[in-house]
């Protein structure tokens, strides 16, 4: 608003800037005229004044008898009056008539010089008339030529024109007193030389052309005024006195009475001097009836500036009030769609049933009508082209959000037919496994059923991203190593994934089991799969009482700190279904996934090199698990050992899990397994197997006479040196596919059950693994179930 308002004031202001300085410019030269105009009415009576002290000092000069001596010494006082006059109004003259500095300067000179040539008129007798009066001739020129400068550059030619005639009557006068003095030069001479005649003739033509000069630019009232002191008795006299003069002849005495001569050429001369004075009052008076005009307008101009200032602001104030009273109306309205009501709307299409949706319906519903929609205005129309653009955000926020639902029913239709298939492969892989012997042929199946179980995550992750669960309906919490074991099995390089410290009194609640499996195996794969074949990927599972905190760490390559924060931010705010949710479907189904559970997943640097995974799952997911049920799995460490341990022990070749699925569940003992340690022994408090209390007499060596016996032996030390190599066994061939070729019989323990011929190719089998699927195997047979139960398929 303030720019508004500000630009017109702006404009405004220059143009009134513009005429003020003008009129104050024209006010300010007027002022100039009135004082130059009263200095050169000044200098015209200071010329008089001078006039006649010259015929004074001539007179003086010619007769010297006190009579002219007075009359002399009055002058002398009359000038000196007007001498002071005029310098007190030179001294008002503006800065800028530096033009007639010069002559102000000669002129000041002159009346500096009078002094001295007063008394050299005073005491030298019968000095030279014309030496004594060139000095007056001088000063009177320059005073008459100040008077012609007046009118230079006044722009009023009335006002030009009267001060030309005033000069032109001042003119008139020097002419007389010129002719004054030659005349009276002429009668002390005792004739009338061709010089004198010459000056006299001069100064009558003189007389004449400044008369008419004045007669042209007078007005009527003047030319009046010029006729009337024309008459008179004086004037016939002058007249027959100058027609005297004009008949003399050169070389022959002038004769004429040089007392009425005087008097009567100053008589004229007075006459002149009182029209000049009357006609110098009158231009005096135009000159301050401009100035005061000019200052008039002058004031006028200023309160219409002003007045036409205050109009204009106040115009423009109520104009740009009403104008951004509507723009911020239609601003408010603006921001209230852009950051409320549209993302309002968008987040409820991005929610489940946003299909039946109709887009048109939609956006006349939430449509916000244009701001003045009635006006014509730029301002009416923007609102209405507001109100438009909004429609069509709206409408196409719900075309893409059943376009997204659609495509959701799509990869859910798919995925649950796929799902189908992929069970029925499953199942008939199982049948045929059962019943195979040969190592060969029995790998082609783990790898086709691991194959068929990673299509199967497929569909598990399409049925993700289109807004379905992927979790079946369980009826117990899986231990926490049994879901890490669930999830590797749904990768391809299973191999390599190695099991650090996991917590074994946790396990994940039964309704988001699968959906923990299906986050936790994509991020397994998303590891192994980035990182060099030759390396291994390890899963720690920690619990921290209120979280249970998984780490899969990998030794790849690593991410640029730029990537990886895009990875974050794609776990923290998965994206909707498009072309590039479908390209890198592993960490937005995780995002996805994440989201639906309540956790958080987020990549690191490793400790060393690669990346580090880290899932983390509220404590609505984790369940506590009693000692008794804790679940020994193969390689499982005691909680002794898993809170004392060191680094994850070197890898060790074991065998891969049946059909490409988890093991099947276990037979839990029925008794405690664990028992505090007696404090006698000074060690930490800790835990301890039972077992092991119940079998350490059969290592004790026999005890004879104090002494120890012979060593200690049993037919099965054969067996147990055959199962510590089977610990460790040597890797002779591989298959294609890089797995061990395993060598019939080579760790057959002696004294076991006679293998039958046609399975002594078979490969070794851990017995804690065997015992697990019989266990799992008869319970299914009890339970009638067809196929094992297998966490990764659904």
């Amino acid at each position: 608003m303030r720019l508004i308002v500000a630009a017109p004031l702006v404009a405004v202001i220059g143009f009134a800037s513009l005429a003020l300085t003008e009129s104050a410019r024209q006010t300010g030269r007027a002022d100039d005229l009135r004082i130059l105009a009263q200095v050169g009415a000044e200098a015209g009576d200071l010329a008089y004044r001078l006039q006649r002290e010259r015929i004074a000092a001539a007179d003086l000069l010619t007769y010297a008898a006190p009579e002219q001596q007075d009359a002399f010494g009055v002058e002398m006082a009359a000038t000196d009056d007007a001498a002071a006059r005029y310098r007190w109004q030179r001294d008002l003259l503006p800065a800028d008539a530096n033009a007639n500095q010069p002559l102000l300067r000669r002129i000041d000179a002159a009346l500096d010089g009078l002094a001295p040539l007063r008394t050299q008129v005073r005491t030298a007798a019968h000095a030279s008339v014309s030496a004594m009066t060139f000095s007056y001739r001088i000063a009177i020129a320059d005073l008459i030529n100040l008077r012609e400068n007046v009118s230079h550059g006044v722009v009023n030619a009335q006002l030009a024109d009267g001060i030309r005639a005033s000069a032109a009557l001042s003119k008139t006068a020097e002419a007389i007193g010129q002719q004054q003095v030659a005349v009276l030069r002429a009668v002390v001479a005792g004739e009338l030389t061709p010089a004198m005649q010459q000056d006299i003739t001069a100064a009558r033509t003189s007389y004449t052309e400044s008369s008419l000069s004045f007669l042209a630019l007078a007005p009527p009232q003047w030319s009046t005024w010029w006729e009337q002191a024309g008459t008179g008795k004086e004037a016939l006299a002058l007249q027959r006195m100058q027609d005297d003069v004009s008949r003399a002849q050169p070389g022959t005495p002038l004769r004429l009475a040089t007392a009425a001569w005087v008097s009567t050429t100053q008589a004229r001369a007075a006459r002149l001097s009182d029209l000049r004075a009357r006609v110098d009052a009158a231009v005096l008076d135009d000159v301050r009836a401009a100035h005061a005009d000019q200052r008039r307008r002058a004031v006028a101009e200023a309160v219409g500036v002003l007045l036409a200032l205050v109009l204009t602001a106040l115009v423009t104030w109520a104009v740009a009030r009403q104008i951004t009273r509507r723009l911020r109306r239609l601003r408010d309205a603006a921001n209230a769609v852009a950051f409320q009501q549209l993302p309002a709307v968008v987040a409820q299409l991005q929610q489940p049933g946003s299909a039946a949706v109709d887009p048109d319906e939609l956006a006349r519903q939430q449509s916000t009508a244009a701001l003045d929609a009635s006006s014509d205005d730029e301002i009416g129309e923007l609102g209405q082209a507001f109100s438009a653009v909004h429609r069509a955000a709206v409408r196409t926020a719900a075309g893409q959000a059943v376009m997204r639902a659609n495509t959701a029913d799509i990869f859910i239709h798919l995925s649950r037919r796929e799902q189908r298939l992929v069970d029925a492969v499953l199942a008939q892989v199982d049948l045929v496994e059962r019943d195979e012997t040969d190592p060969d042929r029995l790998h082609q199946l783990y790898t086709l059923d691991n194959l068929a179980t990673r299509m199967g995550r497929i569909n598990a992750s399409l049925l993700v991203l289109g807004g379905v669960g992927v979790g079946r309906v369980r009826q117990h919490d899986v231990p926490l190593q049994q879901v890490l074991q669930a999830a590797l099995s749904q990768i391809e390089h299973y191999a390599r994934i190695r099991l650090g410290m996991i917590d074994g009194d946790v396990a994940v609640a039964a309704k988001t089991v699968d959906e923990v499996v299906h986050l936790l195996a994509e991020l397994m794969d998303n590891a192994t799969t980035y990182s060099p074949p030759g390396s291994e990927t390890w899963v720690s599972g920690r619990s921290l009482g209120d979280r249970v905190i998984i780490q899969i760490s990998d030794e790849g390559v690593g991410l640029s700190p730029q990537r990886m924060e895009q990875l974050n931010d794609l776990l923290a705010h998965p994206p909707a279904i498009d072309v590039a949710a479908v390209r890198a479907m592993g960490l937005v189904v995780v995002g996805h996934l994440a989201a639906r559970l309540g956790a958080t997943v987020q990549l690191r640097r490793g400790p060393r090199r690669g990346i580090l995974a880290e899932a983390t799952l509220p404590a609505a997911m984790i369940r506590s698990l009693p000692p008794e049920e804790y679940l020994l799995a193969p390689g499982r460490l005691s909680r002794r050992a898993a809170r004392t341990a060191g680094p994850p022990p070197p890898y060790q070749p074991r065998p891969e899990p049946t059909a490409g699925r988890p093991p099947a569940e276990r037979t839990l003992p029925a008794a405690p397994v664990f028992r505090p340690t007696p404090p006698d022994r000074g060690d930490a408090p800790t835990e301890e197997l039972l077992i092991f209390e119940q079998v350490n007499h059969w290592f004790h060596a026999d005890v004879v006479d104090g002494q120890d016996g012979r060593e200690w032996a049993s037919p099965a030390d054969d067996a147990w040196r055959t199962a510590a190599r089977a610990h460790a066994p040597e890797v002779a061939t591989t298959t294609t596919s890089g797995l061990p070729k395993r060598q019939p019989q080579r760790h057959l323990v002696p004294g076991g059950v006679t293998v039958p011929q046609q399975q002594q190719r078979s490969e070794y089998r851990d017995p804690a693994q065997v015992a697990t699927a019989m266990a799992a195997y008869a319970r299914g047979v009890a339970t009638r179930r067809r196929t094992p139960i297998n966490l990764g398929n659904n």
